[in-house]
């Protein structure tokens, strides 16, 4: 069942010419989307084409300027949606500081469900449950402002979490951490969605990607290619043209089949392409 649906959706900026006319830049254009109930979708593409800026369209922080959005059913534009909508869509953005609301890590986690009214006694089972399933219950009485970047982000994955919603969105929510925090938060992220949520990722690190159902990838605003991650890796010519490269473990795999060993292009790891490698000096 389609939780998410785009159709036709175009935004402008306003952007002023040398001669200080008024123009706009594209933010996205005629991008026409389906997202399935329960799926990880990865949305990829380099810097300023036009990601962030669906993101937010996906729970009306933006609202398009032709086509509809529509979440469970509600389109984006009627004002009165907007409050059932931000409930179904959380958003976990790039920079866990500028997400920090408060001093201790439980009363940041509160903020939501406090915004929406929820009486205090279900707020405190909200927290303590987001906490447990982002894994971060004995971090509760801590300051945020303490943590490593991946466990803010894991912070506030969990602030989303207490609003309850049905769809996850990370705009770039690992691209200021090391690899140990972009492991943290993509762990979390496939853990929820394998409980049922809807996860929606965007990112321009293609290994984040291997595990996820649909890539749909992105360049200059609009929507250039949809498909499983196997298919996008093998469309080589679209990214070189979109200026993605396939994970190392992809071009590893087929650096050495060119080499003559006969190993699984689309090894989801350095691991499982090792044993390939080994069974075949074996024989």
């Amino acid at each position: 069942m389609e939780i998410i649906g785009l159709n036709n959706v175009s935004y402008y900026y306003k952007s002023y010419n040398d001669d200080g006319s008024v123009g706009s830049a594209i933010g996205v254009e005629g991008v026409t989307l389906s997202v399935e109930e329960g799926a990880f979708v990865a949305l990829v593409g380099h810097n300023g084409c036009g990601k962030s800026t669906l993101a937010k369209l996906l729970n009306g922080l933006l609202i398009p300027k032709s086509g509809t959005v529509t979440v469970n059913g509600l389109g984006t534009a009627d004002k009165d949606n907007l409050f059932d909508i931000r409930k179904s869509v959380g958003m976990v953005f790039q920079n866990p500081d500028n997400q920090m609301v408060a001093s201790i890590v439980e009363e940041d986690v509160a903020f939501g469900p406090e915004n929406l009214g929820v009486p205090q006694k279900e707020i405190v089972q909200r927290v303590a449950e987001a906490l447990e399933a982002v894994g971060m219950s004995e971090y509760a009485k801590r300051s945020p402002h303490r943590l490593s970047g991946g466990q803010k982000q894991r912070i506030a994955i969990a602030g989303a979490l207490a609003i309850r919603p049905k769809v996850l969105v990370l705009d770039e929510s690992t691209a200021m951490l090391d690899p140990l925090g972009r492991k943290e938060v993509l762990d979390v992220a496939h853990k929820l969605n394998a409980q049922g949520m809807t996860v929606i990722l965007i990112t321009h690190f293609m290994e984040e990607v291997l595990d996820c159902d649909t890539v749909v990838v992105m360049n200059a605003g609009h929507v250039v290619r949809t498909g499983t991650p196997d298919e996008i890796f093998d469309d080589v010519r679209l990214l070189d043209d979109v200026g993605l490269k396939p994970p190392r473990t992809v071009q590893l795999a087929r650096k050495l089949k060119d080499a003559g060993f006969d190993v699984n292009e689309h090894e989801r790891s350095a691991h499982d392409l090792g044993g390939d490698v080994c069974r075949n000096l074996a024989k």
